[in-house]
This record gives structure tokens, sequence and C-alpha cells, in this order.
């Protein structure tokens, strides 16, 4: 991952100034903007390969800044907070980012977090026997998934997903019928070495159940199997 760019959009000077010296030092290049407009003129401008973003940002917070940059792009976000409070942790799970911090974070887990996320996002890790079938386009429950798009139609309507809720749902409904173990899908979409929190699974069954369930509160496609993980019933 060396030369990977890291955008810091961080208003407390003392962490972006750490941070500066901590990613430079494993090779990182690293841009900083002290608070959320600048940051999103710094992506408009030179882009990145992963943002820093957090979450109490002064003016504009860091969940518009998250909404903003996924208007036009997938980059793969990490949310830092201050606060450790669930709430925090699951509006940025359901907001889509791909990992979650709080302060203090130890330099050393927070480089191993970017590593596992830029690997995660450049698809490192998968056989060839996994990247042919994520490459099928497949069609279950009158439910059509094209991994090209990232798109999931029904009839006339599409829907473009973000990245890992396609990779979850695209995982699912490929092995229709099928219990799949929480670990397993944990390894299959997010890595063997990710290590974040495990709700990160549970909201993304819960955003995907919003796009394809009649009834997302009682669904009849994706099914909880208690204790062992989740099934897709065609």
């Amino acid at each position: 991952m060396s030369e990977a760019h890291v955008l810091v959009i961080e208003d407390e000077e003392s962490y972006r100034d750490s941070l500066v010296f901590l990613l430079g030092r494993e090779g990182f290049r690293v841009t900083t903007a002290a608070d959320g407009r600048a940051g999103l003129d710094a992506y408009a401008r030179d882009g990145a390969d992963i943002v820093l973003l957090d979450l109490m940002l002064p003016e504009m917070p860091g969940t518009e800044v998250f909404r903003r940059l996924r208007e036009h792009s997938d980059v793969p976000v990490i949310m830092v907070t201050a606060r450790g409070d669930e709430v925090d942790r699951i509006i940025g799970l359901e907001l889509g980012a791909d990992d979650y911090v709080t302060k203090p974070y130890s330099g050393r887990e927070l480089v191993a977090r970017i590593r596992n996320v830029l690997k995660r996002a450049s698809g490192a890790g998968a056989g060839p026997a996994a990247d042919a079938a994520e490459s099928l386009r497949l069609s279950v429950a009158g439910l059509v998934l094209d991994p090209e798009r990232l798109s999931l139609a029904r009839g006339d309507e599409v829907q473009h997903l973000p990245p890992k809720e396609f990779q979850l749902l695209h995982l699912l409904a490929r092995n229709a019928g099928r219990v799949l173990p929480r670990q397993v899908i944990i390894e299959r979409v997010w890595g063997a070495d990710y290590f974040g929190d495990t709700k990160t699974l549970d909201v993304h069954i819960k955003r995907i159940r919003a796009r394809v369930e009649q009834d997302p509160a009682n669904p009849v496609h994706i099914r909880t199997v208690r204790g062992v993980g989740y099934t897709f019933e065609p």
C-alpha cells in the first residue's frame, strides 16, 4: 500500500499533525483539511485512495461530508469520532462507511485498519474462482444483480448499491437456500483480516432488506438463522 493517498478531514490540529507524521512514516501520501468544506474541495481537487473523516466537524458535520462524497465517489471512508457511543457507531455504519474508529486510537491499529480497507477495496486476496463467481450477472426471486454496474433491478426499477451492500447481497443470492455463517460472510465481504465491529454485518443486512423486501420487518428473502448467520430464500 506504499504511496496510497490518504485524505484526513479532521478539525483538531494535534490529531492532524500526528497523522501526517504517522502515515507519512508508513509510506502514505497525506493531505489534510480542517473542516468539511475544505475536505470536499481537497477531494475534488486531488482525489484520494481513502478518507479518514471525523464525524464531529464544525459547521458541516461528518455525516453530511460523507453524503456529499458518496454523490460522486465510492472512495473508502473510515469514520473517526471522539465519542464511543453506540449511536455514533451505528450512524457511521448505516451511512455506509467502510470502518469506524474511536479516539483515542493507537497508531498501529489505525494503520492496520487503513491497510485492511484499502486491501478490501482493491479486491486483494480473492481467488480466481471467487472472482469469476462474483462477476456473474445473477437473476433470483425476481431480482437481477449486475456486478459491473453494482445494480439491483426488479422489473423496471433499478437501484445502484454501495459496493459492500452489493457484495453482501450478491454473496447471499448466489448461495440461495444455503445458510452462510456470520464469520464466512464477514471473511468473504470484508476480508479474512477484518477486525472491526461485527455490527457492520447486521447494519448492512438491514439496509439491503430495505431494498429487496416488501416488509423489511418481516423478511421473506433474507432470513436470519439465529446463532448461525443468514440465508437467502428465493
